[in-house]
């Protein structure tokens, strides 16, 4: 790969995924658009999933894997992504979720022909459902919206790099709901984000952060909703 070609670095971080990891790096070096780099911290898992990414890294040299010393969670690890980062364009991975293989050229279509859009996600399925989220609340204004929750999957998030620079990247202050402060902050510095209606991400809901740490979610979101340092 010739790294002056890199438009699109897409950042996965990883822990304890070795169930589910294959699939979620599969789904994204087979993508249509191909210019990108994947790359993968693993979080100090204590299973095989750092072993599984390696692999994937000798048979493929877009994508780079790194590890942490410690766990330090999931904002921090993304901002260590984001130092490394090659492309213009930033997007996100879950290790436990699927992109189905259009997702990045309709993402980077978008943008490239609306100029005044600075990022957009995709409506996404859940896994072993015939669910999609955001349902009815996709047809809401995103300003009323995200008064109240982020509507806004965050796996599937596609985004200038620029932008995130502008706002100071992941707030570190937020161990959960990362993504909510995220977003907040696009939108208050007056970054324009578009949902695209299409489900191009399938999300994973079992035995998830958002499951797994329901309560922190909720007392991180509420620091999000009340403009309050958690």
């Amino acid at each position: 790969m010739n790294n002056n070609q890199t438009i699109v670095s897409v950042i996965m971080s990883v822990y304890n995924s070795s169930d589910s990891v294959k699939a979620a790096i599969k789904s994204i070096l087979s993508q249509t658009f191909q210019n990108l780099e994947l790359l993968i911290i693993d979080d100090c898992s204590e299973d095989n999933t750092y072993n599984i990414c390696k692999k994937f890294e000798i048979q493929d040299n877009r994508v780079r894997v790194f590890k942490n010393k410690k766990n330090i969670g999931l904002t921090k690890s993304l901002n260590v992504l984001l130092k490394h980062a090659r492309g213009e364009y930033i997007a996100r991975q879950d290790g436990d979720d699927v992109s189905c293989s259009s997702r990045l050229f309709s993402q980077y279509t978008l943008l490239e022909k609306n100029l005044h859009i600075d990022g957009c996600t995709t409506r996404a399925k859940i896994a072993n459902s015939k669910r999609l989220i955001p349902g009815l609340s996709y047809y809401l204004p995103v300003r009323f919206l995200i008064r109240y929750k982020n509507p806004f999957i965050h796996g599937s998030l596609f985004i200038r790099k620029d932008s995130l620079n502008n706002i100071g990247r992941y707030d570190e202050r937020f161990l959960y709901a990362q993504d909510y402060k995220l977003i907040t902050d696009l939108i208050n510095k007056g970054h324009q984000l578009k949902i695209i209606k299409q489900p191009l991400y399938e999300l994973n809901m079992e035995n998830n952060i958002s499951t797994k740490f329901k309560k922190e979610q909720e007392y991180f979101a509420q620091c999000v909703r009340k403009n309050l340092i958690p």
